[in-house]
């Protein structure tokens, strides 16, 4: 099936991607444009999972202070450039990055920087509900409790996004590393809400 320009541009324009891997992808899905980015989507995740042990030491510190005045947030993200931290979609990453953080309030970025006490309590806790679960599965299902009362409430990358609550904010990072095509982390963060 012969791929025209004008389809190769609606898609550049609709995922921002190089032309050539919009050409390809349409190529690979017979010109159907949901499939294209479906297609972009798992390159690009591959991608961003190959940029994950690259350096980053640029980028940039997001700040946001709610109407109110009562909550304010201050976030550095880096990445591996100056040019993609001076790219509008890591820009307005980082500015959605710091509402979300206004609204959801994780207590870390990484599970791992979660305090170890808090931890040990959430998982005494869920232990101590899942008492009629039999022996040979109880570890897993307090692993599985622990992922939706704790990971998926404090962890910023574990959050569903503000935005779009069907992906969390890890998913949202990879696709943005798959469309820069560059190591992009979420370094620190830090919330601040009167009177706390």
């Amino acid at each position: 099936m012969a791929i025209s320009a004008a389809q190769v541009k609606e898609l550049r324009e609709s995922t921002g991607l190089p032309m050539m891997e919009c050409k390809k992808a349409l190529e690979e899905s017979s010109g159907d444009p949901e499939k294209a980015k479906e297609i972009l989507r798992k390159r690009g995740l591959k991608v961003a999972d190959r940029k994950a042990g690259r350096e980053t030491r640029e980028g940039v510190i997001g700040s946001y202070v709610h109407h109110n005045n009562k909550v304010a947030v201050m976030v550095e993200v880096n990445c591996e450039t100056d040019f993609v931290a001076r790219n509008e979609d890591f820009k307005t990453f980082v500015k959605d990055l710091c509402m979300h953080i206004a609204w959801a309030k994780p207590l870390a970025v990484r599970r791992e920087e979660l305090p170890a006490e808090l931890v040990a309590k959430e998982r005494e806790i869920a232990a101590a509900t899942l008492t009629k679960v039999p022996e040979a599965k109880r570890a897993s299902a307090i692993e599985g409790k622990l992922e939706k009362t704790l990971y998926a409430q404090k962890v910023l990358l574990d959050q569903p996004f503000c935005k779009d609550e069907t992906r969390t904010v890890g998913q949202v990072l990879k696709d943005l590393i798959a469309k820069l095509r560059e190591n992009i982390t979420i370094r620190r963060f830090v919330r601040y809400e009167l009177g706390e």
